[in-house]
């Protein structure tokens, strides 16, 4: 896990290595990609290449440095996503979160590089970003064993990824860690949370010893117990 503070909040990508390559999940805001390789060099990541990209969903500050990864590469790596929010990652729909005016706002703070590179990859693409699409059950041959958990509502095509070799749930924006407790996603950007919680039931299938939100990050604890106990909110 990679703890990167980006002034208003702080995130936690999280890469997977070992001595040939490495897989990052989830890659920032725009003009994240330094800070995130920086920080993946001092985690031990020294001289492989970046052999594989998963983004839990479509939310820019999920989305928003993969233009960088993409150009920085000799062989581009291959990019996973859910299908419900393939199309979006693609560039042929909108963030279902962003404006078009909240859009440019950001773009138009960013170093005009950095901005060219988003513009190109997200708004105005000449193919697909998305390589490959992965679906709810699906174990990908990523460490060990990386299976797909589809936990839609926070956006339609969500998924939290299990690590089974340590019994790690990369949860993405299904949870968040707030003052040191598990908590549910965020209500305010979470358009039907309903759908949300009833999505994190599916995780109490697997034996989750540790938790990394990327908001909040790292938590170890009771948590499957803490997981049905915030499925049966109202």
């Amino acid at each position: 896990m990679l703890s990167l503070n980006l002034g208003p909040m702080t995130i936690h990508p999280t890469i997977l290595f070992d001595k040939e390559s490495w897989v990052l999940i989830d890659t920032g805001m725009p003009g994240s990609a330094p800070a995130i390789r920086e920080l993946a060099k001092q985690a031990g990541v020294l001289n492989v290449p970046l052999r594989s990209i998963i983004l839990t969903h479509q939310d820019i500050d999920h989305v928003g440095g993969l233009p960088e990864f993409l150009a920085a590469e000799d062989e581009s790596p291959i990019v996973y996503a859910h299908e419900d929010d393939k199309d979006v990652i693609n560039g042929e729909k909108p963030m279902i979160k962003v404006s078009p005016e909240r859009l440019a706002g950001l773009l138009a703070q960013l170093p005009e590089v950095t901005r060219n590179q988003f513009e190109q990859t997200f708004l105005y693409p000449s193919h697909p970003n998305v390589e490959s699409t992965i679906a709810d059950g699906e174990t990908l041959p990523i460490a060990g064993g990386l299976t797909v958990i589809h936990t839609p509502g926070h956006t339609p095509g969500h998924v939290c990824l299990y690590h089974h070799a340590s019994k790690t749930l990369i949860a993405g924006d299904a949870m968040v860690v707030d003052n040191g407790e598990l908590m549910g996603p965020r209500a305010a950007v979470t358009p039907d949370m309903e759908e949300a919680l009833r999505s994190l039931k599916k995780l109490l299938a697997f034996d989750i010893e540790t938790v990394i939100c990327y908001h909040g990050g790292y938590f170890q604890g009771d948590i499957n117990k803490r997981i049905a106990e915030l499925t049966e909110q109202p």
